[in-house]
């Protein structure tokens, strides 16, 4: 049995242990190594081609109780439309890839002939009219999920980003899937006609002759879909009004003399300017701005079943008529 004597602990107090002070030398006790934190992985960080592969698995391959494999697919794909796209920029293109390419077969079905389609295309614009390096386009119908596929933050072509039927492609799936869904819950249910009437009797042959013109005018040298040019040394150009032209200063014949003239050439007119008016008799093109829109170039159309191909070189050729007449008429 010990006996504490409290009286020696008032007469000689313990004096309190030293502060603890960490040394930046010092090594943590195991079994924790001293390691950096590492960013927590999550699935929109994957591969495109892994996040691609993991959106086919969540198609179902068997049949429910109350409905068969189809119909349970066609609601996974309202799913992608209207749910799990809208997550973030990788969702979105893994699942519009699968969107796509699973319903341009009856996006095709539809169109009018002879009105064509191409929703997807292939070929790049000339460098020059380029706002993005060059890359080797890929068609997104073609692709397997288990390949490795581009990387989505990478510069893509211009021209993929321009077209504007994808855009009514994507109407059309929105639409779709909707109504397909609708359809297996009802019978009762009647798909509604008039809606994609609208899209492929003037959306889409629209769309399309905008990207025609798009096409034949960046060939022709009318038409660019790059950023616009910026006035640099020796160059000046003009852009009031509506005469779209570039002076080019060279020397005259007389090196001696200091007078130089001014070459004037049509400068070609951004494409996100230009839209399309389009009617069973006439087309033409619309030139917007910030503060007003007007029609630039008219062309009538020959018949109803004319090939929007056909139309679209006239317009691209009025609208080098046009651009010449601006320049000339800023020149007198």
């Amino acid at each position: 049995m010990v006996i504490v004597d409290e009286k020696q602990f008032m007469i000689h107090p313990v004096a309190p242990p030293p502060p603890y002070i960490a040394s930046s030398t010092s090594q943590p006790p195991p079994p924790f190594p001293h390691h950096q934190h590492r960013p927590i992985s999550t699935l929109a960080a994957l591969p495109p081609h892994l996040l691609l592969k993991i959106v086919y698995l969540t198609f179902p391959q068997t049949p429910g109780v109350d409905e068969g494999r189809v119909e349970r697919q066609r609601k996974t794909l309202y799913w992608l439309e209207v749910g799990l796209r809208l997550v973030n920029k990788a969702f979105y293109i893994a699942c519009m890839h699968v969107l796509r390419s699973t319903y341009l077969p009856a996006y095709d079905s539809l169109i009018r002939p002879p009105y064509t389609s191409d929703p997807f295309p292939l070929s790049l614009p000339s460098p020059s009219h380029t706002s993005f390096p060059p890359t080797s386009p890929t068609s997104p119908t073609s692709s397997s999920p288990y390949s490795p596929s581009p990387d989505p933050h990478q510069y893509q072509p211009q021209s993929i980003l321009l077209q504007r039927e994808t855009q009514i492609l994507d109407l059309f799936i929105a639409l779709k899937v909707r109504e397909d869904v609708w359809m297996d819950d009802s019978e009762l249910h009647l798909e509604r006609d008039e809606s994609f009437k609208d899209l492929f009797d003037l959306m889409q042959p629209r769309s399309r002759m905008e990207d025609l013109v798009r096409h034949y005018g960046v060939r022709e040298g009318v038409v660019s879909v790059g950023p616009e040019p910026i006035a640099g040394v020796g160059v000046s150009v003009s852009t009031a009004g509506s005469g779209y032209t570039t002076r080019t200063p060279t020397s005259s014949s007389n090196p001696s003399s200091s007078s130089r003239r001014t070459q004037t050439r049509p400068r070609p007119i951004p494409f996100s300017s230009l839209s399309i008016s389009f009617s069973p008799r006439t087309v033409g093109l619309i030139l917007s701005n910030s503060s007003r829109k007007r029609t630039i170039v008219q062309v009538a159309r020959n018949s109803r079943d004319e090939k929007l191909e056909y139309a679209a070189k006239r317009l691209v050729k009025e609208l080098g008529v046009w651009l010449a007449g601006e320049g000339s008429g800023r020149r007198s």
